[in-house]
């Protein structure tokens, strides 16, 4: 796993398989001091392992949940929209917002995520600077005007 802080705890859990889009996103919460605790997976099982406390993050406490997931779609191992489904059925994780932050726009993708319970399903801009814009968007609202639930 690449690991941006400490696997222990984070307030971003940014799940991303592309090299250049996690650099894009990291340099983006950068900017906003937002880079200090963000763990990046690579792939879905990764993810899962993450927050359920299993595999190489075994002993990892449940409690310490990231306060936000940014979650690719098209990932290896276990899908994104696996991973949705399984975080939003469990008791444990599914208050968690969820961020789709994807290439895809087709809409099956977008409903079937909503279905599932997404917080907010974004299309990557292609534009370097757009894609700044939005991650930090993305930052701003859900770690700083968001209010999570108790």
């Amino acid at each position: 796993m690449d690991t941006v802080v400490s696997t222990e705890t984070a307030d971003i859990l940014l799940v991303e398989d592309q090299p250049h889009d996690a650099e894009l996103a990291l340099r983006a919460l950068k900017k906003l001091d937002l880079d200090e605790r963000i763990a990046l997976v690579r792939d879905g099982a990764a993810a899962l392992d993450f927050l359920f406390g299993r595999g190489e993050y075994a002993g990892r406490a449940l409690a310490d949940a990231p306060r936000l997931i940014l979650l690719d779609l098209k990932l290896p191992k276990v899908s994104g929209i696996e991973v949705l489904r399984t975080l939003k059925s469990d008791e444990r994780t599914r208050h968690i917002p969820v961020i789709v932050l994807t290439s895809s726009g087709e809409a099956c993708d977008v409903e079937a995520c909503y279905d599932l319970g997404v917080n907010s399903y974004v299309v990557k801009p292609v534009d370097f600077a757009q894609f700044t814009e939005t991650v930090q968007q993305i930052g701003t609202y859900w770690l700083g005007t968001n209010e999570p639930p108790c």
